[in-house]
């Protein structure tokens, strides 16, 4: 098996690099390909073993290849990011009272919108402060959050 794996191995590297790989990344396939043949080899050898050294090193080029671009794009996005700049300085939580307590809001879901978005709390803690089920406080809290901001516009 290891003179057979000698013959073949330079034959499925010019079956790579004819089909366009790069000839270092074609024999790295190659000898994955190879380590591959003697793992399997030994219990069934296959019918063609040249396809079969083409083929999974074929398989193994293109995974490397993908990774690679993979890769290259993952550190573009990184190059492309803009770097961290100066955020704003300003509190909004005057302008978050306001549109919670909109004149369109009942004042049950003004005080649950306000409580929610300006004091931080949960739903349930809100629920519970109301003595209402939570799913009742939530739907109470997605009803107002539209006509709050219909208030912008």
């Amino acid at each position: 098996m290891e003179e057979l794996l000698r013959q073949l191995g330079p034959q499925v590297l010019g079956v790579l690099v004819r089909r366009g790989a790069e000839f270092a990344s074609a024999e790295d396939a190659v000898q994955e390909a190879l380590i591959e043949a003697i793992g399997r080899w030994p219990e069934r050898m296959p019918r063609e073993p040249r396809a079969w050294l083409v083929t999974v090193a074929w398989r193994k080029y293109v995974d490397a290849h993908r990774s690679q671009v993979a890769r290259r794009h993952r550190e573009q996005v990184v190059l492309d990011e803009p770097p961290p700049g100066p955020t704003e300085r300003t509190d909004d939580t005057l302008l978050l009272l306001f549109l919670c307590c909109h004149p369109a809001l009942s004042p049950s879901s003004a005080v649950a919108l306000t409580l929610r978005a300006v004091g931080g709390l949960t739903t349930r803690q809100i629920a519970a402060a109301y003595l209402v089920p939570e799913a009742t406080m939530a739907q109470r809290i997605s009803r107002a959050k539209p006509r709050s901001t219909d208030a912008l516009g």
